[in-house]
């Protein structure tokens, strides 16, 4: 596995990374230059929060009632990118991605899942978890627009039945 961690001479999100208008949605992430399958590219970085404080931050925005750069550890706690973030938090979401969030020790690194081209935007499946029934209106409320054959129109991760 390639490595891009922080060192004191390179900063990944100088080397392999540039925020841009995405066609997807608002800002996204778009490659500098070739990236290999395997690559750790960024961490996802900003404050440390407890789901309560989460809450409080939820819904902040009228217009976008629903966006937030909220990242779930498995400690319970969350990363908010809106404070005190990186470049990671404009990755956009896609059914179809070509990159993966990894957890170590409380940290969140993004990694390639394959060969990514110069220029073409990054983005993994965010997968969100709500505690609501999955309705119509939930859905659209996180509506996808990745535009994938794989789409599955939302960004919720889709409930398994049982």
């Amino acid at each position: 596995m390639t490595s891009a961690r922080k060192t004191s001479s390179q900063n990944p999100s100088e080397s392999f990374i540039r925020v841009k208008h995405s066609k997807v949605h608002g800002q996204g992430v778009f490659a500098t230059r070739k990236i290999p399958a395997g690559t750790e590219i960024i961490e996802y970085q900003g404050k440390r929060i407890t789901e309560k404080q989460a809450d409080k931050r939820f819904g902040l925005d009228p217009d976008n009632p629903h966006h937030t750069f909220f990242f779930s550890l498995d400690s319970g706690k969350l990363i908010d990118g809106g404070d005190q973030g990186n470049d990671a938090r404009w990755i956009n979401h896609a059914c179809d991605p070509n990159c993966e969030a990894k957890e170590e020790k409380g940290r969140v690194f993004i990694h390639a899942l394959r060969d990514i081209l110069r220029g073409e935007e990054l983005c993994y499946d965010y997968g969100l978890i709500i505690d609501q029934r999955m309705t119509k209106k939930l859905k659209a409320d996180y509506q996808c627009r990745c535009g994938s054959p794989q789409c599955r129109g939302t960004m919720l991760a889709i409930k398994k039945r049982s």
